[in-house]
């Protein structure tokens, strides 16, 4: 972290939560431009972005359900946008590249491995369903492997890297970490690198806070000054891993793609009110949040005039 100052990100929608679970959940792109840039309004320097269907809110990465909110976006905040190469874990690769290829943003994330990634416990949180789509998609979620493979990674690489892309790695466990550490080895990633770990996912790392220091006492001894450490937690962790992470000098992301709630049994509304708890968090620390330019000099990033956007 460069001085105190924390980036704060923001995952708007994200392709894990179903327009049933809350009715807050951004789907359209109206309604995904207005929650980023209310995010970005509030502090987030960095907006991590998914595509819906807006008929029926399933993940979708065709490029031109993307291209409207990117362009508001643009227009009307200075944020880093972040393009995600995820999509959903039971998508083809292919198909989770294609919005990232055509806008070549500054940042896009860039999972770090294979993983079981299950999603079916939420099936005994919720029962009532807009769509068919929904509880089914959950339900596959016990025989999904998010597939990325060294070959995958090193595709993507490949491909967005002389776009001038950097990255969000993801890391949901310490496998991940030491995957990064290998590409960074082979020369095919550079410093500063953006760790993103990720905490609370079934097949991934928990949320207590020994899982915490530990993938953060594990970045360290890879990486030493060459990472920017930051942090998502699942569901209802969200802040005390906030929290935790701003004390041991990380940046952090909140979003409605990581956690749908601001509170025990309170629905979060917008993803601006998660930005502010998060703010108030750091700031009350004595920390200050980073401007998205700052977050473009600590992250070295391209600036957004270079981008397809």
């Amino acid at each position: 972290m460069a001085k105190g100052k924390v980036i704060i990100s923001c995952a708007v929608t994200g392709a894990i939560h179903t327009p049933s679970m809350s009715p807050h959940l951004p789907v359209t792109a109206d309604e995904i431009a207005e929650a980023a840039i209310g995010a970005a309004e509030a502090g987030a320097a960095i907006i991590h972005l998914h595509a819906r269907n807006p008929q029926d809110g399933r993940p979708d990465q065709n490029p031109d359900l993307y291209e409207p909110f990117l362009k508001v976006i643009k227009q009307r905040s200075d944020a880093v946008l972040n393009i995600t190469t995820g999509g959903h874990p039971s998508m083809a690769l292919e198909e989770r590249l294609r919005p990232a290829t055509r806008f070549a943003p500054e940042v896009a994330s860039l999972n770090m491995g294979s993983m079981g990634f299950g999603l079916f416990p939420m099936l005994d949180r919720y029962k009532d369903w807009k769509h068919e789509w929904e509880p089914a998609t959950l339900e596959a979620s016990r025989d999904l492997v998010f597939k990325n493979t060294y070959k995958d990674i090193e595709g993507l690489l490949a491909l967005l890297t002389p776009l001038g892309t950097r990255f969000e790695f993801e890391c949901y466990d310490t496998s991940h970490l030491y995957n990064l550490a290998h590409f960074l080895d082979r020369g095919l990633v550079k410093a500063p690198l953006f760790v993103q770990t990720c905490f609370g996912i079934l097949g991934g790392i928990g949320s207590h806070p020994d899982d915490v220091s530990h993938m953060k006492r594990t970045a360290d001894r890879l990486f030493g000054d060459q990472y920017e450490w930051s942090v998502l937690g699942a569901g209802a962790r969200q802040m005390s891993i906030v929290a935790m992470a701003a004390a041991m000098g990380g940046n952090v992301r909140v979003g409605l793609e990581d956690s749908l709630w601001a509170g025990p049994g309170r629905l979060a509304e917008t993803n601006a009110e998660q930005v502010a708890t998060a703010r108030s968090i750091v700031e009350s620390m004595g920390l200050s949040v980073a401007t998205p330019d700052e977050a473009r000099q600590i992250l070295d990033l391209k600036g957004g005039d270079r981008t397809n956007v």
